[in-house]
């Protein structure tokens, strides 16, 4: 061969190399997805029901298991209201869970698990050391609530708060659809200036684990930025799925608390979430996700986890993928990651399809100017 086709030859040889060198990069780092419907259920094994008093203006959201399941939780706001979240510390007796229930109503929401609870009783789904006749089981049926009292409904319930019905007519009504915005837990609740609502969202890993988020988002804190329309969590938007508006331009300082509930003066809110994966994790496990989960409040509500709040997330496991001995702490700082922007995202598409409830007279997304 003359020395200038072999230096042909070898260029050429060195250009397909190269050539394959930046396939196989972009071939070992293919994307996920967006589950099938975009929502918590996406998750195999899990249903939702909801449910709402148009005329108290409040409402309940269940998370119902086919089976028990473990479960976790992370509380970061400085106004909680729970049922059972210390049951959920791994070194407790139980560590499985029947439900959760997320409801309007401040301390009388609570009263929505009794019903969840009953339900699942007279169905025999609970905890029993030991099955005995005539001896109910003990459901587990963790739960939080939020502040939706002075969104002017009627609350003059007396002794008779509507929760437990509203927890019983959600749980039987739970199922694989996942209605987003002025619904369940979410339908009174209020996003800084803006009617929040229920969101929710998903999301399928390379390696096929789906990770889910539902949320009720009722903070003092606004989802969007100061005097525009564009959300803070629009740097994890997929698709159009809450606008489409892209990332802002604009810098903010510190100090401006524009669509805040904190302009005029602070109010009682809370947001509630639960992310959910089918990974077979443990509840240390994930208390982490839970924990890291967090980051996506942080990532869309501005500000959050404030004393006037009570956010609280949970974390639960249906288990239906397996996961290697080897890499589970990897796994678990890629899904409690994952799990963020899952979040983030349910709370901007919980606030994007947000309707008014008859005779609520409070600004909307939808009805806001681009800049205002």
């Amino acid at each position: 061969m003359k020395r200038r086709d072999f230096l042909l030859s070898g260029l050429l040889t060195g250009i397909v190399l190269s050539k394959a060198a930046r396939a196989t990069p972009a071939q070992d780092t293919a994307q996920g997805h967006i589950g099938r419907s975009n929502s918590l259920t996406d998750v195999e094994g899990l249903s939702v029901g909801q449910s709402q008093n148009t005329n108290s203006r409040t409402g309940v959201t269940v998370i119902l298991p086919d089976q028990p399941v473990p479960c976790a939780v992370d509380v970061r706001g400085g106004g909680p209201g729970t049922r059972e979240t210390d049951a959920l510390n791994s070194w407790n007796l139980v560590h499985r869970i029947d439900a959760l229930t997320l409801s309007g109503g401040s301390v009388y929401g609570l009263a929505a698990a009794d019903g969840v609870a009953a339900w699942l009783g007279a169905r025999d789904r609970g905890f029993a050391m030991r099955k005995v006749k005539d001896v109910p089981v003990s459901p587990i049926v963790p739960a939080a609530i939020l502040y939706d009292l002075d969104n002017g409904g009627d609350k003059s319930w007396g002794e008779a708060p509507p929760y437990r019905a509203l927890g019983v007519d959600a749980v039987s009504h739970a199922n694989r659809h996942v209605a987003l915005g002025t619904v369940g837990a979410g339908y009174g609740a209020m996003a800084g200036r803006l009617k929040g609502g229920i969101g929710t969202a998903s999301w399928v890993t390379r390696d096929g684990y789906t990770i889910g988020a539902i949320v009720a988002t009722n903070s003092l804190g606004s989802v969007t930025l100061p005097h525009e329309k564009h959300f803070w969590a629009a740097p994890f938007e997929q698709g159009s799925e809450f606008g489409g508006l892209g990332v802002s331009a604009s810098r903010i300082a510190p100090e401006d608390m524009s669509g805040t509930k904190l302009d005029p003066q602070p109010r009682a809110n809370t947001t509630l979430a639960c992310v959910a994966t089918d990974a077979a994790l443990t509840q240390d496990e994930l208390k982490r996700i839970a924990m890291m989960a967090q980051d996506g409040l942080a990532r869309a509500i501005h500000p959050v986890h404030s004393p006037f709040d009570g956010d609280t997330i949970f974390a639960l496991a249906t288990g239906t993928k397996a996961v290697a001995e080897n890499g589970r702490a990897l796994l678990v700082a890629q899904l409690g990651s994952i799990a963020a922007d899952v979040l983030a995202r349910a709370v901007a598409r919980g606030v994007f399809n947000a309707s008014l409830p008859p005779g609520m007279t409070v600004p909307l997304w939808s009805t806001l100017p681009t800049h205002h």
